[in-house]
């Protein structure tokens, strides 16, 4: 089964286009290192909560929503070799800054158990 990197992160709804458009570009680049699939989710029914909740894990700001993604690669190995080769690209640098707080991000990778 695929391999799945997955991202929570915050960005500021004034930034929707810009992260919009530096996801696409980073998405091309991706596929080309690799990937079978890029997926983008801007959030739109994201409730705080409590205990646990999205926002909350990333400290959303009332002027923030929480952006969801997965990147599907063929294995882990394809996964490792195509992030180093994503991260060396000198098309990201090309990019600029992240329109979003790397230091709020969340990630890993998951090993897919059940795809239905």
């Amino acid at each position: 089964m695929d391999y799945v990197d997955g991202f929570v992160a915050p960005v500021a709804l004034a930034d929707k286009a810009k992260y919009v458009a530096f996801a696409r570009q980073a998405a091309l680049i991706f596929r080309e290192h690799g990937a079978t699939r890029v997926v983008e989710c801007w959030g739109d029914d994201v409730p705080p909560g409590k205990l646990t909740s999205f926002p909350l894990a990333v400290q959303s700001r009332e002027d923030e929503t929480v952006v969801f993604s997965w990147i599907t690669w063929p294995s882990k190995a394809a996964r490792d070799a195509g992030m180093a080769a994503f991260m060396a690209d000198p098309r990201m640098a090309a990019l600029g800054d992240m329109p979003f707080d790397g230091k709020r991000l969340i990630f890993g990778g998951f090993q897919m158990v059940v795809d239905a």
